[in-house]
Order: structure tokens, then C-alpha cells, then sequence
């Protein structure tokens, strides 16, 4: 008898969990629809109960909530329901991370609170600040979005120009953020550069493949936008007129300091404020004290300046070995490969721009260097005139791929490859070899790559 009573009455538990399994299913279904015609009215209620009785149903909730949200603060008509929908969205993305921690990134979670703080100027600005940097802190290679890394930078220009933080503390932040833009890049550029080399080999994506390609190209492009947006904002307070007299005037007092003596150089280097003496007496003092690819790097520069390309290679090379980050690599590598460009050594100027590309993918001015000195090896590879020609080809690829993997080049690499495609042969020539799909090899020359004719 007890067995049958303790059985009817799990029976009504489960069949009450199935029920209310199905009516969470439905609120949920019925919320999903209304917001997304932005029906407000109907979703909202809909979306506070399903908090309510329905929370670990289904990640949609807050994705579809989060939306909701952020399109009512724009439509309150009165701060008190701005402010509410404020704390209801940061509550939102918060249970969310709680619920479904393996389908959401912290970083993005706490950027998109950070921005709703910006965006409506909650708070003073160091707290908008602060939000920021614990998303630098917390889940720095998830802090993804080109529009919240530009509110980063924006709100420490707003400090400096208020005067609450000196120009240290906004050069700072202006490394922190371009390290951020560049990493994201880099990561989007090497998602890309496989499925563009499978396209440029005539061979078809998949939608999948198609869907990557089309989402990297268009960070690609956000990215380039927001590192100019952010260039502009630190203008002129990064000029070397700025520089030269903000590190002279503490030099002799902080000559001895290694940490003080690498922002300098660093600095200067980056702004190419190589003329004034306080660089050479800023670079000496640092790889006196404590040799560093920085260091070596800005050594190498003032060779350079006096003529000694020797001893500039040798610098150079000794801050490649030096350096341990891979976007200063890829930046040595990229001027040594300038240097060896320059003497016409192309074989040794191409490895040092791939060795510059492996450690940054999305260096496209390196590509169009490689172009470069393609179309410039045209008739010194290949057997026939056709062959010679069909460099070009090649050249254009390279010219192509700077563009879609530097959309700040885009249209010079555009154009740079439409120039070598016309100096390639063309439909009446590939009809007249029959060449159309023939995989030309260039192995007698340094070049040692092949290129496959286009069809007709």
C-alpha cells in the first residue's frame, strides 16, 4: 500500500515537471517571437517569468533578453526606467554567465556591461575605466568587440584631457588597446589565411569555410576602422615635439632606470624620433644596462640613419633573436626584409617578410612587398614570353591577399593587383597556348613558386 502511494505520487511529480516543462517550452517560444518584432509590451512580462520560474530552460532567454533589454533603456521615457533596465541588463548578462557558462564568454559579458555603463554614463569616468580594465584582467583574449576597445581608449583620452591622468598613463592605455586590436586582428587573419590560399588555388569552401572567411574579412575591416579612430584620438599629443621634451626633461634623472629607459625607446622609436640626440643617449643607456630587442632595434635604426646597413642588419637581427612578443618580431623581421629589399637581395628580403607574416598574419603591407619584387622578377623567370608573363599572376595573388587580410590596404592592393593582371597574359593569349587550368612552374629563378592559369 505505501509502495502504491509513494508511486502515484512521484507519478504526479513527473507528470507535473513535464507539464511545466512544456509551459516554460511555450512562455519561452511566445517571448522569442514578440521580442523579436520588438513587441515589448508582450515579451517583457513573458521574459520576467520565465527568470522566474524558467531560468536554467534555455541560453535564449538571455541572448534574446539581452537584446530586448538594450532596445528598451534606448526607449525609456524617464531616467528611473532607464536606470531599471540598466540593473535588469547587467543582471541579465551576469545569470547568464551563471547558467550557461560553457555557451558564453566572460570577456564578452563583461564588455557588454562595460558599454552599457559608456554608452549611458553610469558612474564617474574612472568607473567607467575600471569596468574595462576587469575585462582586461578577468578574460583579456575574449575582449573582442572593436566598438568596446575603442570606448576603452576613449574614456582614458577623457581622463587625460580633463586632467585627472597625465599623458604617461594615456600612452599607456594607447599600447594596451593597439596590443588588444592587434591580437584580435591577428587571430581573424589566421582563421583567413588558409581559406584564402584554397581560394586563390581555385578550389571551392564550404559554407561553413564561406561563413568564416565572410566574418573574419568583416572584423578584419571593423578592426582597421577602429585602430584609425584611435590613432586620431592620440593625434598630436604623440608627436615627437611632445615626446622629445617629456623624456629629456628626466633623463638624468632616470638614465639608471631600465623600466623608464625602455617606454622611452620604445616610444621613440615607434614615432621614428630618431633625429633628436636624446634617442641615440636614451638607446645606448638601455643596451648598456640591459640589451633588449628594443634596444638592439633602435641601435640598429641610428646605423641605418648613418648609412651602415651592414651594422644595421646585425643590430636588427640580434633584436629578432631578443624579442619575445610576436608582434616585435614580426616588425624586426619586416625592416630587416626592407634592408635586404633595398640591395636587391629578394630571395633573403622574401624569407624575412614571411618570417615577419608567421608572427603576424595580418601584415599585409608585407604581401604587397612580395608582389613587388614578383613583378619585378617577371623576365628573369620562365622559359617563354607567356610563362615570364604569367608571373604577374602570381604577383596579383600576393598583391590580393594584403588587402583581404589588411583591409586598410584594400584599395591599393586592389588596384596593385589589377595593374599586374593586365601586364598577365590575357584570354586571347591563353586561348592562342591552350593554357587555360596549366599549372606554370617558375624553378629556375628565386622565385620557386607555381601559379595555375586561369580558366576562360
Amino acid at each position: 500500500m505505501k509502495f502504491k502511494i509513494a508511486f502515484t505520487l512521484f507519478g504526479a511529480f513527473f507528470a507535473l515537471s513535464i507539464a511545466n516543462a512544456q509551459d516554460c517550452n511555450v512562455t519561452l517560444s511566445l517571448f522569442n517571437e514578440s521580442a523579436k518584432v520588438k513587441n515589448f509590451d508582450d515579451a517583457y512580462p513573458k521574459y520576467k517569468d520565465l527568470l522566474e520560474n524558467c531560468a536554467d530552460l534555455n541560453i535564449l532567454i538571455y541572448q534574446r533578453g539581452g537584446k530586448m533589454l538594450e532596445d528598451m533603456i534606448d526607449l525609456a521615457e524617464t531616467d528611473d526606467e532607464k536606470t531599471q533596465f540598466i540593473q535588469e541588463y547587467i543582471a541579465n548578462q551576469k545569470m547568464r554567465l551563471e547558467k550557461f557558462p560553457n555557451g558564453t564568454k566572460e570577456g564578452d559579458m563583461l564588455a557588454d556591461i562595460a558599454m552599457i555603463q559608456y554608452k549611458n554614463e553610469i558612474g564617474t569616468l574612472e568607473e567607467r575605466l575600471e569596468a574595462f580594465e576587469d575585462v582586461v584582467e578577468i578574460d583579456k583574449d575574449n575582449f573582442s568587440s572593436p566598438v568596446a576597445i575603442y570606448a576603452y581608449f576613449r574614456i582614458a583620452n577623457d581622463l587625460n584631457d580633463t586632467g585627472e591622468r597625465d599623458i604617461q598613463f594615456l600612452f599607456d592605455k594607447y599600447d594596451e588597446v593597439i596590443d588588444l586590436i592587434e591580437t584580435q586582428e591577428n587571430d581573424k587573419a589566421t582563421e583567413a589565411k588558409p581559406l584564402i590560399e584554397k581560394q586563390e588555388a581555385q578550389e571551392e569552401l564550404t559554407s561553413r569555410e564561406s561563413r568564416i572567411l565572410k566574418n573574419s574579412e568583416i572584423y578584419l575591416r571593423n578592426y582597421t576602422k577602429i585602430k584609425g579612430s584611435v590613432n586620431s584620438l592620440l593625434g598630436s599629443k604623440a608627436d615627437c615635439d611632445n615626446l622629445i621634451p617629456l623624456y629629456k626633461k628626466d633623463f638624468e634623472e632616470k638614465k639608471n632606470d631600465v623600466d623608464w629607459l625602455k617606454n622611452a625607446n620604445a616610444r621613440l622609436s615607434a614615432k621614428d624620433c630618431t633625429e633628436d640626440p636624446l634617442f641615440f643617449k636614451v638607446s645606448e643607456a638601455l643596451h648598456q644596462k640591459e640589451p633588449s630587442a628594443n634596444s638592439a632595434y633602435s641601435l640598429g635604426q641610428l646605423a641605418e640613419a648613418d648609412g651602415n646597413r651592414s651594422k644595421a642588419l646585425e643590430y636588427l637581427n640580434e633584436a629578432a633573436e631578443l624579442a619575445t612578443d610576436k608582434f616585435r618580431k614580426s616588425r624586426i623581421y619586416y625592416r630587416i626584409a626592407n634592408n635586404y629589399k633595398a640591395q636587391g637581395s629578394f630571395s633573403q628580403a622574401r624569407s624575412y617578410y614571411r618570417k615577419a607574416l608567421d608572427n603576424k598574419p595580418s601584415m599585409g603591407i608585407a604581401y604587397l612587398k612580395i608582389a613587388d619584387m614578383y613583378a619585378k622578377s617577371a623576365n628573369n623567370c620562365g622559359e617563354s614570353v607567356f610563362d615570364k608573363r604569367s608571373v604577374y599572376w602570381l604577383a596579383a595573388d600576393y598583391a590580393s591577399r594584403a588587402g583581404r587580410v589588411d583591409p586598410s590596404l584594400s584599395s591599393t592592393a586592389t588596384a596593385t593587383a589589377a595593374s599586374y593582371k593586365g601586364r598577365a597574359p590575357q584570354k586571347s593569349d591563353i586561348f592562342q597556348e591552350d593554357a587555360a587550368g596549366k599549372k606554370i612552374s617558375f624553378s629556375n629563378c628565386w622565385i620557386r613558386e607555381s601559379v595555375v592559369v586561369p580558366t576562360l
